[in-house]
């Protein structure tokens, strides 16, 4: 059965995984992954008017989902974003004075430098680079 599901996905040729992350609150969600991170809507779907909102969001190439319909995604979970300038990120975001965002660039001891920031539902985006050479070390 397992080689028979990788045979079929590797005929399917994916180009792109999308995570879906649960949500409680689209004001809070709204406040965090819009209006302090940056990210722009790609689309916004309800079955119904007043049914649970599943929202598609994007960050330059990188595109999450975020649902508040039961069952969707798995609560408090983590996503490594790699790429761009974390510096100047963090210099843009810091500005925007979140209140629960206050967290500097970590260097971690397995050559990354990161910035976690932890959404009102407990996920956890984590914008990482490698460490930046330095010419001479």
């Amino acid at each position: 059965m397992i080689c028979c599901a990788r045979r079929l996905a590797s005929e399917l040729e994916i180009t792109s995984a999308i995570p879906i992350l649960g949500m409680f609150d689209e004001d809070k969600a709204r406040e965090v992954d819009i209006d302090c991170l940056g990210f722009t809507i790609a689309f916004e779907h309800r079955l119904e008017e007043k049914a649970p909102l599943h929202m598609g969001l994007a960050l330059d190439r990188f595109e999450l989902h975020l649902s508040e319909h039961y069952g969707d995604a798995t609560p408090v979970s983590a996503i490594r974003l790699e790429g761009g300038d974390l510096g100047m990120f963090h210099a843009q975001s810091s500005k925007k004075k979140y209140k629960h965002y206050r967290d500097g660039i970590q260097s971690q001891d397995w050559g990354f430098d990161e910035i976690s920031i932890q959404d009102p539902f407990g996920n956890r985006l984590i914008f990482t680079q490698p460490y930046q050479s330095v010419e001479g070390s």
